[in-house]
């Protein structure tokens, strides 16, 4: 079964979604003129737009939410797998996925909103609705729909729970079967409340978990504060060959980095168009931009301090990417017994302080990969919503119980595994959505700069899509009527 999911991996996360993922990022930048830079304050403005209503969640309710999907595993044991495989240049191309892929996840959560509508009393909106209405059928949107849910209810929560569960056993000697226990039933109060209870965990659980660990990270990055100049110079060496120990490996570091890249910060997977989709904004554009900040959030800041106190401590190894050579290393900093991930930040952090590095991240990890898990199950849910029109609760039932039990064999199986699948769950959803968001790419850019136009008549910008001549945007039709 491992080698077949592994075949199955490397067929997914071929050169070519990497390069689509790349091309993308580029493409979408240069059309919007790098709004990822140049919008950088008015995504701070409005990320804290007080904007609600008993149907849709606040801005940073719905930044929440997508920040509770991109900040999770892939912010510590993803970092650490990355410079595992590809060195600590894969941080570099980290950055430059992120960079890009604000542009992207600006057009899909734009996209999201444009499309969005109203069901069982709340916003329903992501790349299965965009794709239908945008393109005028349904076919390619039921299939989003059922990769995501597939994907976002059972290859994708494995990884965040057995992440936990490693944590945990390694720092607090508690066996995963307890801590799968443990974390099922804590999901299971929340799911079951739905978005209204997912969106309020998220709101105050989001800000706790990533100032936290930040302090830890800074407090450590300023305990290293002479030696930040080599260590960014070391990544930008790896990540363009010229270091030479690492010279042999720059493909997999381009690979390594792109691929946990995606994986944490999401942008252009499709996962945070359903969040974004929740916002009550008066115009698309607004929550378009508020998800490009959360992109930074995500990479550039925590994914950097994960990755600066690991190389600090030279508290990893990376391996020798042939698959022959498996168990080898280039670099060998820690006994081979260590486990690329979770274990790397523990060990880092254990440099500095020796009691509280192991349960600290155990208990960092807890918060941010189980708040991951809340983000997915939103996700499977409303794609659950776009399949049943009727609103079946056997469905939703399954769907819980599907997802609880993923969460559950997630701590129990081997990391290598968990993943595996993981990965593959978010290259099949990141083919479909990046491929779909450059066809549909008119109506996001459209949206953008009627955006731009009305900001510089120092309007609050309101959206009316006739206007712009975007078709089957039906819920901004009644909002407008609404709000007139």
């Amino acid at each position: 079964m491992e080698e077949i999911i592994k075949s199955v991996d490397g067929i997914v996360w071929s050169n070519a979604l990497i390069v689509l993922c790349l091309g993308a990022g580029i493409y979408f930048s240069v059309a919007t003129r790098f709004l990822q830079i140049r919008y950088i304050r008015e995504m701070v403005r409005l990320l804290f737009s007080k904007e609600s209503s008993g149907k849709g969640v606040t801005s940073f309710q719905a930044f929440a939410i997508a920040i509770s999907g991109r900040v999770g595993t892939g912010n510590i044991a993803g970092v650490a797998t990355a410079i595992a495989s590809g060195g600590p240049g894969a941080i570099f191309w980290m950055w430059v996925i992120a960079l890009l892929g604000a542009a992207s996840a600006f057009v899909e959560a734009t996209l999201g909103q444009i499309y969005k509508e109203v069901k069982d009393g709340q916003y329903r909106g992501g790349p299965a609705f965009y794709i239908e209405k945008g393109l005028n059928t349904k076919t390619f949107g039921i299939l989003f729909a059922i990769v995501t849910i597939i994907s976002t209810a059972f290859f994708l929560p494995g990884v965040q729970s057995n992440s936990i569960a490693q944590g945990m056993q390694e720092a607090f000697g508690i066996s995963t079967w307890i801590t799968g226990i443990g974390i099922s039933v804590m999901l299971a109060l929340i799911i079951f409340g739905g978005i209204k209870r997912i969106s309020k965990v998220a709101e105050i659980v989001v800000p706790f978990m990533a100032l936290g660990y930040m302090i830890m990270a800074v407090i450590i990055i300023g305990m290293n504060m002479e030696r930040v100049p080599e260590m960014f110079s070391l990544i930008f060496r790896s990540a363009f060959g010229t270091e030479e120990i690492f010279g042999g490996i720059l493909g997999s570091a381009i690979a390594w980095g792109v691929k946990r890249g995606i994986y944490s910060n999401e942008a252009g997977q499709g996962t945070a168009p359903h969040a974004a989709a929740a916002a009550e904004v008066s115009h698309p554009a607004k929550q378009g931009l508020v998800q490009a900040f959360s992109v930074y959030i995500d990479t550039l800041f925590v994914c950097t301090a994960t990755a600066l106190m690991i190389l600090f401590t030279n508290s990893y190894n990376v391996q020798y990417p042939e698959p022959e050579r498996e168990g080898q290393f280039i670099v060998q900093n820690l006994d081979a017994t260590v486990k690329a991930g979770p274990a790397y930040t523990q060990t880092a952090i254990a440099h500095h302080f020796p009691t509280a590095g192991a349960p600290f991240v155990a208990i960092s990890l807890m918060f941010f990969a189980f708040t991951t898990i809340m983000a997915y199950y939103y996700i499977a849910e409303t794609n659950l919503s776009y399949l049943d029109k009727k609103g079946s609760v056997i469905g939703l039932t399954l769907l819980r119980g599907v997802l609880l039990f993923a969460v559950f064999y997630g701590t129990i199986k081997s990391a290598k595994l968990a993943w595996a699948m993981g990965d593959i769950g978010v290259g099949l959803m990141a083919w479909i959505n990046v491929i779909f968001i450059l066809i549909l790419q008119k109506p996001a850019l459209k949206a953008f700069r009627d955006y731009e136009r009305q900001r510089k008549q120092k309007k609050d910008p309101v959206f009316d899509p006739e206007k712009l001549g975007i078709r089957n945007a039906d819920f901004w039709k009644t909002y407008g009527k609404e709000e007139q």
